[in-house]
C-alpha cells in the first residue's frame, strides 16, 4: 500500500488535498480521480484515518461506485470505519469500506454519510459546494445521543433560524405553509430520542442451551418432528455430567430472570416518562422471558431433568424466577402505562397544546387508576414528575416569546393564557386528589396523605405577580402617555418627563430573566423591582398632586366620579389609593342618593312604568318582563355598588357608613329577588285548568247587545309556553304546538272584525265588497265544526307519518285559506274605501263648484275613473251601487239647476237698487252653518257673475209711420236661448255608467240609456221651470204696453184736424177736456231722457222723440187756437 502523499489538486477539493490536477481537459462523465482526492483530503481529519489505511476504499468496484453516486441515480454514500477483532493486548486496527447502502453492526465505530446537493456532480465545481457530510457515531453505545445531539442542536436550530428570518409569521405565513406542524414534528423527534436514551435499560436475558440440546433440536427440526428425549442417546440421558451442566444452567436462567422480575427504579428520581418507558419496556422484557421459556431448548432441558428424576429443579423453577407474578403486575401496571399522553406534553409548541395535554394526561390518569392497581404511593410522585415536565415546558415556550419585549396585549394574553393552565392544572390535581382518595379506600391500602408538590408552584407565583405588576406598569403607562396629558402635567408641576421616567424605569426590568425563579434569579428580579419602584416613585407623587387639585376643584359628585374614572386605573397603587380615601364620605353620599332614585322606581311597580309599555312592543309576557326589569333594577345597584369598590377600594363595606350602606342594599336585593314572582305564577298556572282543546271559533255575546265571532284560544296559553321553560307541562307543549295557527287565526278574526267595522263605518260600500264578506263566512261556518285537537294531533303523527301528496294537513289549510280570504277582504275593503272617499269628494265638490261644464265634467270624469277602476277590480253589485250614486248626483245637480234657474230670475227681474242686492246674501250667510254657507256662497258667485245679455229696442219712424226695431219677438227668442244655453251645462253632462268594460252591454243596441241629465227638467217639484218663462212673458207685455203708447203717437200722422174739429163739436167740455189730456200725454216724449230702461231691455226712443214732440207740439197749437175761437163766440 501507496502511503506517500499525493500531489494537491485544485477541482474538486475542500482545498487541502495534496493530489494534482489532471492535465487533460474535463471529460463530459465525472472523474473518479477527483472524488478519491477530495476523500484523501476529507476523511483523515474527520475519521481520524489515515491515508494507509485508506487503500481499502480504492479497490476495483470504486469507479462503479463513484460513476453511480455522481449519476442522478445516487443520492447518498456511506464511508464505514469498522473495528478489526484482534487479541485483547494487541493494537486495535480498523478497516473502512465505502458502500450505497447502511447497516449498523456493533463492530462499526463510525459512519460517515455523504450527501449530495444536487441531482448530479458537477467535475468543475469544488465538492465542498456540492456535498455536505455527516457523521454517525456507532460502537457498543445506542445512537440515541447522536442522533438527538443532531436534531436538538443542528436540525431544528437551523430550520428555527431560517423561518425566523424569513418571517413567515406574519399574516399567517407559517400556518399556510405548514411550518407549525413541522415544527411540531421536529419536538416529538427530539423528544422521542430523548426518551429512548432515558430510558431504563433492561437487561437482556440470553438462556445458555447446552450444545447436545441444542444439536437434537436442530435434528428434531430438520426432520420434521417435534423434538423429544429419542434425539439424545440414552447413555447422556444419564450421564451426571450432563444432568449436572443443565442442572446449573437452569440455576443460571432463575438468576438472570430474577434480575429482570426483581427489577425496580424510584419513580420520584427521574422523569415521568424514565417511569413510563420502564414497565413499557419490563413488559417487552418478560414476554421475551415468556416467549424463551416456551422455546423447543428449554421444554427439551426440562424434560431431560424429569427424565433423570430431578424435580427439586423442575417443580419450582417457575416458582423460583418470580416470572408469573412480575408479569402480571407489570401487565396491570401499563393498563396505566400504555398510550399514556404525556408526549403531547413534552411535545406542545404553544400555550394552547399544553392546556389540551394536561386535559388529556389526567383524564388518562384518572380513568386508567380506577382500573389499575398502580400504588397511588407510586402515582404521587409520577404526577410530580409529570409537574416538572410541565413546568419545563412552559418555561420553554414563554421564555421564547421574551416576556418583558413583547407588546402588553400579547403579554396579557400569553399570561392570561397560562393563568388558565395553571387553572386547569388545579382543578385536574383536585379531581386527580378525590379519585386517589377513594381508590384508596377502595384497596383498603394504607392510609397516606394525598399531597402533591408541584414543580411549577414558583413559576405560577412568579407569572401571577409578573402580570399584576405589568398590567400596574401599563396603567403607569398609559395614564402618563401623551393622549392622557399627564405628561405636560408633570413637566408643569415638577419638571420631570413622567413618560420618559416610565420607560426609563421599565429598561431595568427589561434586562433580566423575569422567569428566573431559582435564589439568585429571585434575588436578581428584587433587586430591579427595587429599582423600577424608586424611579415610579416619584412619578406617582407627581400623580397624587394633579389628583388633589382635580378633586379639590370638583363641584359635584359627578365630577368627581368623572376624575375617578380618569384616574381609576391607578388606584390599585397603594400610594395613590391613599390620595382618596378622604373623599370617602361625599361618594357614599352620592350612592345613596342613586340608590334612593332606584327605590323610588321601583315603587312605582312594574306594570305602571315605561319598560312594561316597551315589553309590550316587544311581544315579552308580563311576568318575564317583571323579571327582567327587577334583574335591570338589580343590576343597576351592583353597578353602584361595583363603583364605590372601584373608587374607594376593596373592603370599603367594612367602615361604618359602608357597613350601613351594603346591609340597605343587601335589604333591597332581597326584595328584587324574582324568585317568589315566579313560584306564585307557577302556582297559579297549575291551579288553572288550561288546555288546547275545544272548538276554533266562538261567538262572544257584546255588553252593548249583539255578538262577535272570536277564536276559542286563551291569551294565557301563549304566554305560558313564552314565561316557562320548554316542556314544563304538556299544556305548555300543545299551547307552543298550535300557536302559530292560534296567532294565525286570532289575527284573522281581529281583521276580519276591523274590515266589517270599516264596512259599517262607510256606509255606502256594503254592496260591493258583499262578495268577498260572504266568502269569509262561508269559510268561517267552514271552520266552526273544527277542534284545536286536531292541529295536536297532526303534529303527534305528522313528525313521523309525512301525507302521500306532500300537502299540509287540511285543517291546517283551513287556516292558510281562511287568513288568503280575510286578506283578500281587508285589502277590497280599503281599496274601496280609499275610492269611495274620492267619489263622495268629487260628489260634493258638484254642489259648490264653478257652474261651467268644464269643472262639472272634470269632477264626473273622476267618478267615472273611479267606477271604471271598481268594474277592473271585479267588484259585485256594482250596477245597482252605480244607479243609488247617480241618483245621489242628480239630486245635486236638480239642487244646482234650480238655484241657476232661481239665480237667473232674478238676473232676468232685478232692478237697478244693486246695492241692496249686493250685500243681502252677505248678512244672511252669517246665520247659516258652514255646508249652507258654501251654497250660498257658491249661489251667490253665480248671481254675481250671471250676466244676461241686455237688448236695446228703437222706435224710430219712418215714412210717417212709427215702429219698432228689432221688435219685440226677437228679444224673447233671445232670453229663452240664454236660459237653454244655462240650463244646458247641467243637462248636457254625461251620466256615469257602470258597464263601460261590458261588451256585451255595448253590443246591445236595442237597449237604449240615457247618457245625459236632461229628464232633470222634468223632475222640479214646483214651478221654479215654469217662472222664467212667465218672467220673459211678463217682461214681453211690459215692452209692449210701453210701446203701445208710442204707437198711439202715429195718429197725429194719420188724423185729420178737421176730423177732430167736427168730432169735438161745439161743446166747449169736450174741448177742455181733450186739452187736459194732450197736457197730460206731453210727460211720455216731453223728457230731458232719450231712453226707457227695463232691467235687461231698454226702449231708446231718441230718434222719434223731436219729430213727436214737434208734431204734437203743431197740433196743440191748431186746438187751443180753434178752441180760442170757440171760445170767443160764445
Amino acid at each position: 500500500m501507496d502511503t506517500s502523499p499525493q500531489p494537491p489538486t485544485t477541482n474538486g477539493t475542500n482545498g487541502h488535498s495534496e493530489t494534482p490536477p489532471p492535465t487533460e481537459p474535463a471529460a463530459p462523465f465525472f472523474d473518479p480521480e477527483i472524488f478519491r482526492s477530495y476523500l484523501l483530503a476529507l476523511l483523515p481529519p474527520v475519521i481520524g484515518a489515515r491515508s494507509s489505511d485508506l487503500e481499502g476504499l480504492f479497490d476495483g468496484d470504486f469507479d462503479e461506485r463513484v460513476a453511480r453516486f455522481s449519476g442522478e441515480g445516487g443520492g447518498v454514500l456511506y464511508v464505514v470505519k469498522a473495528k478489526d477483532e484482534v487479541e485483547d493486548d494487541s493494537e486495535q486496527l480498523y478497516h473502512y469500506q465505502l458502500t450505497q447502502h447502511l447497516t449498523y453492526h456493533p463492530s462499526h465505530v463510525l459512519t460517515l454519510a455523504l450527501i449530495k446537493r444536487s441531482a448530479t456532480l458537477d467535475p468543475t465545481t469544488p465538492l465542498a459546494t456540492q456535498l455536505h457530510f455527516l457523521n454517525l457515531f456507532g460502537g457498543e453505545e445506542t445512537p440515541y445521543e447522536s442522533l438527538h445531539a443532531v436534531v436538538s442542536c443542528g436540525v431544528k436550530p437551523w430550520f428555527d433560524a431560517f423561518v425566523g428570518a424569513r418571517g413567515g409569521s406574519k399574516d399567517g405565513g407559517d400556518t399556510k405553509m405548514g411550518i407549525p406542524m413541522t415544527k411540531k414534528k421536529f419536538a416529538e423527534l427530539e423528544l422521542s430520542l430523548l426518551h429512548l436514551q432515558q430510558n431504563v435499560e433492561i437487561p437482556e436475558t440470553h438462556l445458555t442451551i447446552h450444545p447436545i440440546i441444542q444439536r437434537a433440536v436442530e435434528q428434531a427440526q430438520a426432520a420434521g418432528t417435534r423434538p423429544n428425549l429419542s434425539y439424545i442417546p440414552t447413555k447422556t440421558l444419564n450421564d451426571s455430567t450432563f444432568l449436572n451442566s443443565l442442572h446449573a444452567h437452569v440455576n443460571s436462567w432463575i438468576k438472570s430472570i430474577q434480575a429482570v422480575t426483581k427489577l425496580t427504579r424510584d419513580v420520584a428520581s427521574g422523569t415521568a416518562s424514565q417511569e413510563i418507558n420502564f414497565w413499557l419496556s419490563l413488559e417487552r422484557a418478560l414476554e421475551g422471558i415468556e416467549t424463551q421459556l416456551r422455546s423447543d431448548e428449554v421444554t427439551m432441558v426440562m424434560d431431560c431433568l424429569r427424565n433423570a428424576k430431578r424435580f427439586h429443579a423442575t417443580v419450582s423453577f417457575i416458582a423460583d424466577t418470580g416470572l408469573k407474578g412480575a408479569t402480571d403486575i407489570v401487565h396491570k401496571y401499563n393498563q396505566l402505562m400504555k398510550d399514556f399522553p404525556l408526549n403531547e406534553l413534552l411535545s406542545a409548541t404553544d400555550l394552547d397544546k399544553i392546556q389540551e395535554s394536561l386535559v388529556l394526561i389526567f383524564s388518562h390518569i384518572i380513568r386508567k387508576l380506577r382500573l389499575s392497581p398502580y400504588p397511588i404511593q407510586r402515582a404521587l410522585p409520577l404526577v410530580e414528575a409529570i409537574s416538572r415536565d410541565f413546568n419545563d415546558q412552559l418555561l420553554r415556550i414563554l421564555t421564547s416569546h421574551r416576556l418583558p419585549y413583547t407588546p402588553y396585549e400579547t403579554f396579557d394574553r400569553l399570561l392570561s393564557q397560562t393563568m388558565n393552565i395553571f387553572r386547569t392544572w388545579d382543578e385536574q390535581i383536585k379531581e386527580f386528589t378525590n379519585v386517589a382518595r377513594d381508590v384508596t379506600r377502595k384497596r383498603s391500602e394504607r392510609f397516606i396523605p394525598i399531597k402533591i408538590v408541584p414543580a411549577h408552584s414558583k413559576l405560577q407565583e412568579r407569572t401571577r405577580y409578573l402580570r399584576d405588576w405589568r398590567k400596574q406598569h401599563e396603567q403607569l403607562a398609559v395614564m402618563t402617555g401623551p393622549t392622557k396629558g399627564l405628561g405636560s402635567v408633570g413637566m408643569e408641576v415638577g419638571g420631570m418627563d413622567m413618560e420618559e421616567e416610565v420607560k426609563e424605569a421599565y429598561e431595568v426590568v427589561k434586562r433580566i430573566d423575569v422567569l428566573d425563579v431559582s435564589v439568585d434569579g429571585t434575588e436578581i428580579w428584587v433587586a430591579a423591582e427595587n429599582a423600577y419602584n424608586e424611579r415610579v416613585s416619584r412619578v406617582e407623587n407627581q400623580i397624587i398632586a394633579r389628583l388633589r387639585d382635580r378633586l379639590g376643584t370638583a363641584r359635584n359628585a359627578n365630577e368627581m366620579f368623572r376624575v375617578f374614572s380618569k384616574f381609576n386605573a391607578l388606584f390599585v397603587r397603594p400610594k395613590i389609593r391613599g390620595a382618596i380615601q378622604e373623599y370617602q364620605t361625599q361618594l357614599i353620599d352620592s350612592v345613596k342618593e342613586d340608590i334612593k332614585h332606584l327605590h323610588d322606581k321601583f315603587k312605582t311597580q312594574y306594570r305602571y312604568s315605561e319598560a312594561y309599555h316597551m315589553s309590550q312592543m316587544r311581544d315579552l309576557p308580563p311576568i318575564a318582563g317583571a323579571i327582567i326589569w327587577a334583574r335591570q333594577i338589580e343590576r343597576q345597584l351592583l353597578t353602584y355598588m361595583k363603583r364605590v369598590e372601584d373608587v374607594l377600594g376593596k373592603g370599603w363595606e367594612l367602615y361604618a357608613e359602608g357597613q350601613k350602606l351594603q346591609s340597605e342594599s343587601n335589604a333591597f336585593r332581597k326584595k328584587l329577588d324574582t324568585r317568589p314572582v315566579y313560584e306564585a305564577w307557577l302556582h297559579d298556572i297549575n291551579r288553572r285548568n288550561m288546555g288546547v282543546d275545544g272548538r276554533l271559533f266562538e261567538i262572544v255575546r257584546l255588553r252593548g247587545g249583539g255578538f262577535q265571532l272570536a277564536v276559542n284560544f286563551d291569551p294565557q296559553i301563549i304566554t305560558l309556553f313564552k314565561e316557562v321553560p320548554h316542556a314544563i307541562t304538556n299544556m305548555a307543549k300543545d299551547a307552543k304546538r298550535v300557536y302559530p295557527h292560534a296567532v294565525s287565526l286570532m289575527e284573522t278574526v281581529r281583521t276580519y272584525g276591523q274590515t266589517l267595522d270599516l264596512v259599517e263605518n262607510n256606509t255606502g260600500i256594503e254592496s260591493l265588497v258583499a262578495e268577498y264578506r260572504n266568502e269569509s263566512q262561508r269559510m268561517i261556518s267552514k271552520g266552526v265544526n273544527i277542534r284545536w285537537d286536531h292541529f295536536v294531533n297532526q303534529y303527534d303523527t305528522g313528525r313521523f307519518v309525512s301525507s302521500a301528496d306532500g300537502k299540509d294537513n287540511r285543517h291546517i289549510q283551513f287556516v292558510r285559506e281562511f287568513a288568503s280570504v280575510v286578506s283578500v277582504l281587508q285589502d277590497k275593503t280599503n281599496s274601496v274605501i280609499d275610492l269611495y272617499k274620492d267619489i263622495l269628494r268629487a260628489v260634493d265638490d258638484l254642489a259648490t263648484c264653478s257652474y261651467t261644464s268644464e269643472a262639472f265634467s272634470e269632477l264626473l270624469g273622476r267618478i267615472q275613473a273611479a267606477i271604471d277602476r271598481l268594474n277592473l277590480e271585479g267588484y259585485a253589485n256594482l250596477d245597482h251601487w252605480v244607479a243609488k250614486l247617480d241618483k245621489r248626483i242628480e239630486t245635486l245637480l236638480l239642487q244646482r239647476l234650480a238655484q241657476i234657474i232661481q239665480a237667473w230670475c232674478t238676473e232676468f227681474d232685478r232692478t237697478d237698487d244693486d246695492s241692496r242686492r249686493d250685500t243681502l246674501p252677505i248678512r244672511e250667510n252669517k246665520r247659516r252653518g258652514d255646508k249652507r254657507m258654501k251654497e250660498e256662497k257658491a249661489c251667490y258667485f253665480m248671481e254675481s257673475h250671471m250676466t244676461i245679455k241686455p237688448f236695446v229696442h228703437e222706435i224710430r219712424i219712418q215714412n210717417q209711420v212709427i215702429f219698432l226695431d228689432p221688435p219685440i219677438e226677437h228679444a224673447r227668442a233671445a232670453w229663452i236661448n240664454q236660459l237653454h244655453d244655462w240650463i244646458g251645462v247641467v243637462c248636457r253632462l254625461r251620466r256615469i255608467q257602470s258597464s263601460r268594460y261590458e261588451i256585451g252591454l255595448q253590443m246591445q243596441g236595442s237597449v237604449a240609456t240615457e247618457t245625459t241629465y236632461t229628464s232633470l227638467l222634468t223632475h222640479f217639484p214646483d214651478d221654479s221651470l215654469q217662472r222664467p218663462f212667465a218672467l220673459i212673458e211678463s217682461k214681453v207685455q211690459q215692452l209692449r204696453e210701453y210701446v203701445a203708447k208710442w204707437f198711439q203717437f202715429q195718429s197725429l200722422w194719420d188724423l185729420e184736424a178737421e176730423y177732430v174739429f167736427n168730432r169735438l163739436g161745439d161743446s166747449l167740455a169736450h174741448w177742455q177736456q181733450l186739452l187736459t189730456e194732450i197736457k197730460k200725454a206731453r210727460a211720455t216724449f216731453d223728457t230731458s231722457e232719450t231712453q226707457k230702461s227695463f232691467g235687461v231691455c231698454a226702449i231708446d226712443y231718441e230718434q222719434v222723440q223731436a219729430r213727436v214732440n214737434a208734431k204734437y207740439d203743431a197740433w196743440q197749437r191748431d186746438i187751443l187756437s180753434r178752441f180760442g175761437v170757440k171760445l170767443g163766440m160764445r
